[in-house]
């Protein structure tokens, strides 16, 4: 064996030791930042993890991007017809090999520490299906957004339970920083092809099923704010956490959870979609209008 053989040796058996981590991206119509998202992955620090990369029938040129970052890297790379972001990950989560997966945003970044934190953390802790930590906020170019608009805080660590996520008592996890544990996915099927806003019933679904989510003090990624964020699309959220929450109807709490989401999102649409917001008022009893449904009957009428 060569000196280089022996030198290499060690290492490749301390990888082995060390969990694998399936990192899959899904991406549709990312192409100024996929390139950015493929690269944060492929300089972590944490060197036994895979990388899978499907393209969802995207129609700029995201393909032509990915194939050459693939060639470099030689991560696994498949181009498909739109199926939407929950099958795309169940199939590409069925053909993965880790016991820990990570599903990350084609248009964020991972810090070059982050999939090393988690596992770490992860480590002997069975209980916890989802690890997740806090994130910084980039705006479309990559730069930091001024402090004062940076609605993420630096939180500290927290445990949720069901309660604690579908009563909003706590923070809830930030899905750019999301792993989770294989045996947590497949206890509760995976995610669901119906509910196209992935990651709030993913993690309700496997807090129900008993685990339980850690949310690390460290920032792990920098999650990108343009314009075709998912959240700014007011009518495709209300829609999706209105069937999501459908699914936990039988907690005691479900009208109350409903309510308050409903109203808060109402606050939203009255300054930026009036047509929704008219449809989401007629939805409110008179007897439950609290001061954001006067303050947003305000913005309707006079805005």
């Amino acid at each position: 064996m060569s000196e280089s053989d022996q030198d290499q040796l060690p290492r490749d058996c301390a990888e082995r030791d060390l969990p694998l981590v399936s990192v899959i991206i899904a991406s549709y119509n990312h192409a100024p930042y996929i390139e950015a998202s493929i690269r944060s992955v492929m300089g972590q620090t944490y060197a036994n993890f895979e990388l899978l990369v499907v393209d969802d029938g995207s129609s700029d040129d995201s393909v032509e991007r990915i194939t050459r970052l693939q060639a470099e890297y030689g991560f696994d790379f498949q181009a498909q017809q739109n199926s939407g972001l929950s099958r795309t990950l169940n199939a590409a989560i069925a053909r993965s090999k880790g016991s820990l997966i990570v599903p990350f945003g084609s248009d964020d970044i991972m810090r070059p520490q982050r999939l090393a934190v988690q596992v770490d953390y992860m480590q002997g802790k069975p209980e916890v299906g989802i690890c997740s930590a806090n994130i910084d906020i980039i705006d479309a170019s990559g730069l930091p957004l001024p402090d004062k608009e940076q609605k993420q805080r630096h939180l500290p660590f927290r445990r949720l339970n069901f309660d604690d996520h579908f009563l909003d008592l706590k923070p809830g996890p930030q899905a750019a920083t999301l792993m989770f544990r294989r045996e947590a996915l497949e206890a509760v099927g995976g995610f669901n092809p119906d509910i196209r806003l992935e990651d709030v019933y993913i993690c309700l679904s496997i807090l129900k099923a008993g685990y339980v989510i850690d949310i690390l003090p460290d920032v792990l990624a920098d999650y990108r704010k343009h314009e075709s964020n998912t959240y700014k699309h007011l009518r495709f959220m209300v829609e999706n956490m209105q069937k999501t929450y459908a699914l936990f109807s039988d907690h005691p709490a479900y009208a109350d959870v409903r309510l308050k989401y409903m109203i808060s999102m109402f606050l939203k649409a009255s300054s930026r979609d009036k047509a929704l917001a008219r449809e989401l008022l007629s939805e409110l009893p008179v007897r439950k209008w609290n001061a954001k449904v006067i303050r947003g009957i305000w913005r309707l009428l006079f805005s």
